[in-house]
């Protein structure tokens, strides 16, 4: 039978992947990378590069190949059968890398590869990659006993199946709720775009009125917007308890245990390895040294802000009770007391101005800057394709030269049964292989509001950050020249360093003229009027402490759960989050909101012990654009540093040691604090 997931060459074609493909095509490519391993082995061929690293950069690949778009339409077009054949494959996929991480014979010729590095004449990143897997082979537990390794193969398989469990729990809570409002005089203060997007959602249920979902774009507009209170008090406990033991949906799709035993599986796979706790595994690829160095790190971050924070807060608390009538403020008056301030600060309406951010011309506007700092151009490829969903595009990255460097699919927009948030993710690595150079793919996926009645999509300037971001660790993947598929890109790179480039791309949203250049109103072109643009770049600092305090609070609560020694229970976890809120936060939330039952990133994703890497690398992206700053904003010369020592070198080298090549010094933390409006 014809199965799309097992075409060697060309892209994925997602419009023939059916779910009946996915198990056939699993088992099929697993069978033959451990026939390839055995022949391998029994070969007794003594190592060079082409016949261990090249060989398992050949194996891994092949797998990715098959798994990354079945992997990438579980993600963004869930359904009941595909889901099914994903989590088949998840026990058949965990148990072959931990057998590959567990094979000593393997391992060995890895491990003579090293020994004959010299003789070989390695070069300085080939041998970093051999270093990097013999690290990795002891981290999977190459090292232990056999009933250890039949343990630690056990624990794997379900650490996979429960995080798989956790996004899945999270999606159909979020899907799982929705209200029909038909008065439309509850909507008021709603802006004319959430009050489409609600009457479309319902039209589409061939219901009147208006339909309010948990899609943070619905979400939003009735949180940040609406001016029943009753209402957003609704859809807030809706939101904040989703997944959980509380809220509407108190006890369906529950997360709690789940989290339990993702802690525990990771206590126990960390003890097996002889390690305290799983922040000490995690932090073993990262540049972190140590927990305590990370909770020192984010201390001092809080300490630094609170102040501001505290601030921003009496203020918003006086301006509430004063302008709004709402002398007590709650979780679910926050986001809407904050736009009201910023509306009257600022004269500033994110509404007016999304009309200014047109999709087209954002995303122009945001190739044309790549063109400017890093000599790429960027068009809609005509490459015959398939695609998942109809607002899906392809495009094609070209250098200076006119070489084809990379591809990237584009999906935009919110809709039911694809996973919330935003990310980048690969399709194809790269890789210059002996049969020749293979060019990068990457997925670029958002959520943003859908086009309505007629209009283009329309992105808020957030949603243009997040647009920015994504694309910073798109360019990270796709302009790699490591030529070893196991360096390239985003792998190899420590993981609190690899928010390097998506948090330098987010400055360029808040320059003047790249502002001029992504936006333009979508009925007439004309360009963001210059009030207009003056208020929205005086937003950027706004309550920039509280956002601060925020970031803080959940990569505190991340480290302290995996710093435990022993497996916390859902009331101790629990317990944890208010420690931290006591100790950070100057916002407290109500007893009934669980936000860890919905912390995907933790539990579901690979930031585990890991969240603090968001503000562990904004202080070098904050210090990279600084150079900018300082050189000028288009400085080509500075734009080339940027492209040949961070996009371009991919994990050939330590992130400190690209980073001073760039820099000419290590990171201070002065740049992020100015950025932020916070006094260093």
């Amino acid at each position: 039978m014809y199965n799309p997931l097992l075409e060697s060459h060309g892209l994925p074609a997602f419009a023939s992947i059916e779910a009946a493909h996915v198990v056939p095509a699993i088992t099929q490519k697993l069978a033959d990378n451990r026939r390839r391993i055995l022949e391998r082995l029994d070969s007794g061929e003594p190592a060079n590069w082409n016949n261990v690293a090249e060989w398992a950069a050949e194996l891994d690949e092949g797998l990715e190949r098959v798994w990354s778009p079945v992997r990438h339409l579980n993600a963004v077009s869930s359904h009941e059968a595909l889901r099914e054949a994903y989590n088949a494959c998840l026990p058949l996929i965990s148990a072959y890398h931990t057998e590959l991480g567990h094979n000593r014979a393997l391992y060995e010729l890895w491990r003579d590869l090293s020994e004959r590095a010299e003789e070989l004449a390695l070069d300085e990143t080939q041998r970093k990659l051999v270093d990097d897997t013999l690290r990795d082979f002891h981290l999977s537990g190459v090292d232990l006993a056999p009933a250890d390794k039949e343990v630690f193969s056990r624990l794997q398989q379900r650490l996979s199946a429960l995080q798989s469990k956790f996004e899945e729990n999270l999606l159909d809570a979020t899907d799982g709720w929705s209200v029909n409002v038909s008065d439309q005089h509850r909507l008021a203060g709603m802006t004319p775009s959430g009050l489409a997007q609600a009457r479309q959602a319902a039209a589409t249920l061939g219901e009147a009125g208006y339909r309010l979902t948990l899609d943070f774009p619905s979400y939003d507009a009735v949180i940040s917007y609406c001016d029943d209170r009753d209402l957003r008090e609704q859809i807030y406990t809706a939101y904040a308890t989703r997944a959980s033991d509380q809220g509407p949906q108190a006890g369906r799709w529950n997360n709690s245990e789940i989290m339990c035993e993702i802690l525990d599986l990771r206590l126990q796979l960390s003890h097996l390895l002889g390690m305290r706790n799983f922040a000490e595994e995690s932090l073993m690829t990262k540049m972190a040294s140590s927990a305590e160095e990370v909770m020192d790190f984010l201390r001092d971050l809080a300490e630094r802000s609170r102040q501001a924070a505290q601030r921003e807060l009496d203020e918003l608390r006086a301006f509430a009770a004063e302008q709004l009538d709402i002398p007590q403020l709650q979780s679910w008056d926050m986001a809407y007391a904050t736009q009201k301030l910023r509306e009257h600060r600022y004269q500033y309406s994110e509404e007016e101005v999304k009309a200014y951010f047109p999709v087209d011309r954002v995303l122009q506007g945001l190739f044309n800057l790549a063109n400017r700092l890093f000599g790429i151009s960027i068009s809609l490829s005509d490459a015959k394709i398939e695609t998942w969903h109809e607002d899906v595009r392809f495009y094609d990255v070209h250098d200076s030269t006119g070489e084809l460097r990379a591809q990237f699919y584009v999906d935009l927009h919110a809709r039911k049964h694809k996973r919330g948030g935003a990310w980048m993710d690969e399709c194809r690595a790269y890789h210059a292989a002996a049969d020749g150079v293979r060019h990068p793919v990457a997925y670029l996926t958002c959520n943003s509001s859908p086009p309505v009645d007629g209009k283009p999509g329309l992105f808020t300037h957030d949603e243009v950050v997040t647009l920015f971001h994504e694309f910073g660790h798109g360019l990270h993947h796709m302009l790699t020249r490591v030529p070893y598929a196991q360096l390239s890109g985003i792998r190899g790179v420590e993981w609190d360093a690899v928010e390097l480039p998506s948090q330098f791309m987010e400055n360029w949203c808040w320059q003047d003229e790249v502002i001029e250049s992504i936006s333009g109103h979508y009925e007439t072109g004309a360009s963001l009027p210059a009030t207009l643009r003056a208020s929205l770049l005086a937003t950027r600092d706004f309550q920039a402490g509280m956002q601060m305090l925020r970031q803080v609070e959940f990569a505190m609560v991340d480290m302290r759960l995996h710093m435990l020694e022993t497996a916390p229970n859902a009331a101790e976890i629990q317990a944890i989050v208010d420690e931290v809120r006591q100790e950070v936060a100057v916002v407290r939330p109500p007893a009934f909101n669980r936000f860890q039952h919905s912390f995907a990133h933790i539990f579901g994703g690979g930031y585990a012990a890991g969240y603090y890497s968001y503000k562990w690398a904004e202080v070098l992206s904050a210090d990279a654009f600084a150079k900018f700053e300082e050189k000028g904003l288009f400085d080509s010369s500075t734009g080339t540093a940027f492209l040949e020592n961070i996009l371009e070198m991919g994990g050939s080298k330590p992130a400190m040691e690209l980073f001073k090549r760039f820099r000419g010094r290590e990171p201070r933390i002065d740049a992020l604090l100015k950025h932020m409006g916070i006094a260093a």
